[in-house]
């Protein structure tokens, strides 16, 4: 029988293992900002297209 991999995911048919980064060096955002960035980019969208 085949040996199994340690409860990860295979990565084959475009199943992937994603590992957490504990990198220090890594940028930090929070998922808060990413929201209210994207929130704002949307916004500033929609009153440009509305404008011109």
């Amino acid at each position: 029988m085949a040996k199994k991999s340690g409860g990860r995911l295979v990565s084959s048919a475009g199943l992937v293992t994603y590992y957490d980064s504990e990198d220090r060096r890594a940028i930090h955002i929070a998922p808060r900002t990413v929201m209210i960035v994207a929130g704002v980019i949307a916004l500033i969208t929609i009153v440009l297209n509305a404008l011109y």
